[in-house]
């Protein structure tokens, strides 16, 4: 903002130039925690397959990949993205998967997309899956659900009846399958 009481500051005034550099000065780190920050990076850190790599062998780590080659095994990450170039034959495990290639094989993730030049022949288990109109998927889609922690009851709650007359699942009354037999 303006001020009027304020001097104006010509433009024609060339800036300071920066100190020279000492070369004998010790170097300064000004993160808090070298080591927590390189750890972080390198455990969490985007790796990518490029479209002329062919891998014969298992993938795995605790990061993110980005997959434009081939791998023919499986790969275990964290995040994966298959690209359209991309082609994996072998079992497929990450928290998120998005697909835009190919992979032959069983698919297990929390969140999977199939996108529209997906290729996906084997099974998928998943929490949550998206499929767009395009995308070929021959297999079973095996929905999981997240794990719920266990309720204890309060004291103050009533407890469940048990067993109020009525059978338990899976258990079946012979008398009245009797009635069922052909004449």
């Amino acid at each position: 903002m303006f001020n009027k009481t304020s001097k104006s500051t010509s433009r024609s005034e060339a800036p300071a130039a920066p100190p020279p550099l000492d070369v004998d000065a010790p170097s300064v780190n000004l993160s808090k925690t070298p080591q927590a920050s390189a750890r972080a990076t390198s455990t969490r850190g985007m790796s990518s397959l490029g479209a002329g790599i062919v891998v014969e062998g298992n993938v795995s780590g605790q990061g993110d990949l980005v997959l434009e080659g081939t791998v023919h095994g499986d790969v275990k990450v964290t995040h994966l993205t298959v690209g359209e170039a991309g082609n994996i034959e072998g079992k497929v495990e990450a928290e998120t998967i998005e697909i835009r290639g190919r992979v032959v094989g069983s698919i297990k993730g929390s969140q999977i997309k199939l996108n529209a030049t997906a290729y996906v022949e084997g099974d998928i288990t998943h929490e949550q899956i998206s499929i767009d109109v395009g995308a070929y998927f021959q297999g079973r889609c095996l929905q999981t659900r997240p794990a719920q922690p266990a309720v204890s009851p309060s004291p103050s709650a009533p407890a469940a009846p048990v067993n109020a007359g009525s059978p338990a699942l899976g258990t079946y009354d012979m008398s009245a399958l009797s009635d069922l037999k052909s004449v």
